[in-house]
Order: structure tokens, then sequence, then C-alpha cells
């Protein structure tokens, strides 16, 4: 698919140089050649009202006779000929006459014998009498010839120049959708993985349901139901957030708040969670701290670094969680004693599906928690990172205020 695409690129890149071109130079050519044609009409009008010699007082000194001739029939009807004529053998009668003919015979004003390269002009006097000009057009059409063929040179260049263009930027455009692609694949593969395990769980104790055990085998089965349907649901919850993330409809209902009462309030919840799992928390967070943002979400984002923090904690050590200013906004910091992030895992910690430990899927950690946060975070403009060093872990969040 994502070749399709480049080469459909490159095809609509393409067409449109290649008509900007043909368009370009097809008025290039056009207007050169009226040009060419109004000066040589111009020339033979001149040449047919008065004939332009060199002792004429309005002529240049450095004037160069015309290369042109003038056709007319005498009073016997024989064709003669005036003029500077030179260039073209007009001894044979026939020719002369041939020439008179092609430029009778064609009905027009003015035009063009390519086979002699001349350029006539038919005129009718007052009296009657008819004449008709004729001028060399070799330097017209030599001129002409040149031209087309250096904007052929030049359109062909510039079609291979704009050919390797669209390539590269082929490339480059799809760069970002071969991204999204992968990360999509990538997305549907984890998640189908995440879903198998609960469903296998359910259909087995299911199955177990229906082979007819003793009530205590029943409830015991109806349990781990239950508990593997409640892994789903937040999986799917999860799944359903950062859906509404991708599509553009995550609503965040922005209001004015004190960030600093938000963050004690979602610590209290935790206490007992960090008593029960032998830590202890500790919380410094600067007040007032007011800033515009969404109140769940924000909430959400404390609970989801709170969570994490508690889940890869050594026993007995310290939960810290700092809010201060800092600057135009505020910095959110959870930090934790556990095992250290390497800078790979740091690099793609933020990403779906992604574990530092991926033996901890059974503690009902998806890897989607960090994900969702870093989509709140940047629904309210600000920034979160992580930061690992002698067994400290730190997820900090900077919050415009």
């Amino acid at each position: 698919m994502l070749k399709k695409l480049r080469i459909r690129f490159v095809v609509i890149m393409m067409t449109v140089v290649s008509l900007m071109l043909a368009i370009i130079f097809g008025l290039i050519l056009h207007f050169t050649r009226l040009n060419y044609i109004a000066s040589s009409v111009q020339l033979m009008r001149s040449a047919a009202m008065e004939p332009i010699r060199p002792d004429r007082p309005d002529v240049p000194r450095d004037f160069t006779p015309l290369p042109y001739f003038v056709l007319f029939p005498d009073e016997d009807g024989k064709l003669q000929s005036r003029g500077a004529d030179d260039f073209f053998d007009l001894s044979d009668s026939q020719l002369r006459q041939r020439l008179w003919n092609i430029a009778r015979a064609q009905n027009v004003h003015h035009g063009l014998i390519r086979e002699y390269r001349l350029r006539f002009m038919n005129v009718s006097a007052p009296d009657g009498k008819a004449s008709t000009v004729f001028m060399d057009a070799s330097s017209e059409m030599e001129s002409m010839e040149g031209l087309i063929s250096v904007c052929f040179t030049v359109g062909g260049l510039s079609l291979v120049l704009f050919l390797g263009i669209s390539i590269f930027f082929a490339h480059l455009l799809v760069k970002p959708v071969e991204k999204a692609w992968q990360q999509q694949r990538q997305f549907v593969a984890d998640a189908s993985h995440e879903l198998k395990t609960p469903l296998t769980v359910i259909t087995t104790n299911a199955e177990l349901l229906c082979a007819g055990q003793d009530a205590s085998a029943q409830m015991g089965s109806a349990e781990n139901i239950l508990n593997v349907a409640k892994q789903m649901r937040t999986l799917v919850e999860a799944l359903l957030e950062l859906a509404r993330v991708d599509n553009g409809s995550l609503q965040m209902n922005m209001e004015s708040l004190d960030m600093s009462e938000l963050v004690r309030e979602r610590l209290l919840l935790f206490e007992p969670v960090c008593f029960e799992s032998g830590l202890e928390l500790s919380c410094a967070v600067e007040e007032p701290l007011l800033l515009k943002g969404s109140r769940q979400h924000l909430a959400q984002l404390v609970d989801i670094l709170m969570d994490n923090a508690v889940k890869y904690s050594h026993s007995g050590s310290t939960v810290n969680v700092r809010l201060e200013r800092q600057g135009p906004g505020c910095l959110l910091s959870v930090e934790n004693r556990g095992e250290s992030i390497s800078p790979e895992d740091l690099k793609n910690i933020f990403k779906r599906f992604y574990r530092t430990d991926k033996a901890r899927s059974s503690s009902g950690s998806y890897g989607l928690g960090l994900a969702i946060a870093e989509s709140i975070v940047s629904g309210h403009r600000g920034k979160i990172w992580a930061e690992s060093a002698d067994g400290l872990n730190s997820f900090h969040v900077r919050l415009p205020m």
C-alpha cells in the first residue's frame, strides 16, 4: 500500500510539473512566433508600399537591404519582380508562377511557405492591382527551431530533475504515514495479544462451569471470570481513550482550577495504597498554583503517575511527589526507587503497550497508562518526560499556567 502511495504521489507530481512546463514553454513559443509574424508583416507592408532603398533619408547608414522581393503582374499579365532578391533566384518564370499561385491559393492575408522558407503577404492596391511580398523566413524558422530544441532540452532536464525531487519527497512525505501504519499494525497486534489471554481464561472457566463442577469449584470459576472481565473492561476503556485521542474527539472541558488542591486530593487516595504496598509517601506541594485545564484528565494524569510509581517501587522505599512553580508554568514530579530504566526504555516508555518488564502483564499493566498520560499532557500544551539514574526513576510534567 505504501509503495502504491509513493508511486501515486510521484505520478501526480510529474503530471502537474509536465503540464506546467508544457503551458510555460507553449506560451513562450506562441508569443515568440506572434512577435516574429508581427515584425515580418510590418516589414513586408513597408516594402509593399515603397521599396526600401539605402538612399532614402529615413534609412540609417548601416542599413542592410531586406531579404525580400515583390511579385506583381504587368499589363500583359506576366509576373514581374522587384526588391532585394539576391537571396532568391527568380530567373525561372515557372518558379515565380508557382510562388504566386501558392500565396494566392491560400486565400489569406499573410502566411508561410515552409518548402521555400518564405513568408508572404498578399497586397491589393486601390487601383485594383495585386502584388505579393515575399520575405526570407530562414532566420525566423531557424530561431524557432532553435527555441523549440532548447525548450525540449530544458523540459527534459527539468523533468528528470523533478522526478528525482518527487521521489525524494515521496519518501519524505510518506514516512509519517509509514510510521503511523506500522504503529497501527503494532497496536492491533498488541491489543489482540492482550485480549487473547483473558479471553482464554474466560473460555476455560466457562467450560469448567458447563462441566458440572461442585458449588465451591463453580464459585471459583465464576470469580475468575469476573476478575478477568474487569481487567478486560479496563483494557477496553484505555483503548477507547486512545482511540478518541487519535481521531481528535477527546473532549477536555477546560476550566480554571487549583492544581495544588487537585494533586493533594489525589494523593490522599493513594496514601492507603502506599501503606498496603509497604511504601512511604512524601509530598511537597507549592500553593496556590492556578492554571486552566480539565480537572477530570489532570486527575487521571496524577493517578497514572502514582499508580506507575507504586507498582514499580522497591518495598520499603519512598515515593516523592513535588509540585512547584517553574517559569511561566508549573512542574509536577513523581519519583520512586526501583529498577533503573535503560536509555532505550526511556525513549519508548510512552509508546502504547510498551513495558520495560514484559513479565508484568499479568499484574494488570497493559503499557497504556503512560501513553494516555502523554496524550493528556499534549492536550494541555505541556511536556512529559522520564529520567532514571542510580535506581531513582522520575517522571516530570510541565504544564503552562
